[in-house]
């Protein structure tokens, strides 16, 4: 709504300034634009494959919980009240990592955020920068974003832009690959292969210490679910000596009233 207003307040201050100076406006269609640049739809393939991958994850982290959940249901009749409030503990450990996890993913500053900002924000300033480009030659007073929540209700197609942006963008990515090659040296300075060897080292790292975090997250599964079998197992053994201290107890006390 705000910004349909600042839209309407635009408009009524074009048509008030326009006996002063004819003024010349354009719009674009960010949608189709972003949508015809190679970079941005492999980016975001790329995007959408990691995302398919977090939710697996996620998913199956909710799964183990209901897991545990059933088991709980299915056997809390025979536990004890400690067992009973130590599971109720491992569920609630769970649930709260699994939020943290889903907050690491997709959070105001998770890796979804990340590898967006990373891989779309310099495909969207190619955008811009060819916009700019072309209304300082064009000299465009204002130019619009057709797709975006400002209201246009109507637009004539001789005032799109749209196409002329995606060329620019071409023209310059041939320039700036026609400079890389003709600039690109043989062979990497001492300071460049610093550099990567550098850039390789902290991608290393980083992969390291995920990994890291994931064996130890799985070790503590493990750890959490021996501790819970080894629980089972002392359960089902003293209900197994109580059955038998009860069934000595019966025949003896049969025992004793046949002698008597």
């Amino acid at each position: 709504m705000k910004k349909i207003f600042l839209f309407t307040v635009l408009l009524l201050t074009v048509s008030i300034s326009w006996s002063q100076r004819s003024q010349t406006i354009a719009y674009i269609d960010m949608e189709y634009i972003l949508e015809n640049v190679p970079e941005y739809l492999e980016a975001q393939n790329t995007l959408d494959e990691k995302v398919v991958k977090w939710r697996q994850n996620l998913d199956k982290e909710a799964r183990f919980i209901e897991v545990l959940k059933t088991d709980l249901a299915n056997e809390k009749a025979i536990l004890t009240k400690d067992l009973i409030e130590e599971k109720e503990e491992e569920i609630s450990l769970k649930q709260d990592e699994l939020r943290r996890l889903e907050s690491l993913y997709f959070g105001p500053k998770g890796d979804m955020f990340l590898l967006r900002k990373q891989l779309v924000k310099p495909i969207q300033d190619q955008v811009y920068n060819a916009i700019q480009s072309i209304s300082a030659r064009k000299k465009y007073d204002f130019v619009f974003d057709k797709s975006s929540e400002l209201v246009m209700l109507y637009s004539n197609k001789k005032y799109d832009i749209s196409d002329l942006v995606l060329g620019t963008i071409d023209r310059t990515r041939l320039v700036d690959e026609k400079n890389a090659q003709r600039n690109a040296p043989r062979e990497l300075t001492d300071k460049q292969k610093q550099a990567v060897v550098k850039r390789e080292t902290a991608v290393a790292k980083n992969i390291s210490d995920r990994e890291v975090k994931k064996k130890a997250a799985n070790e503590n599964r493990q750890a959490l679910l021996k501790k819970r079998n080894e629980k089972r197992d002392l359960l089902r053994k003293k209900k197994e000596a109580l059955k038998k201290k009860k069934e000595k107890q019966k025949k003896e006390q049969e025992n004793q009233d046949n002698n008597n």
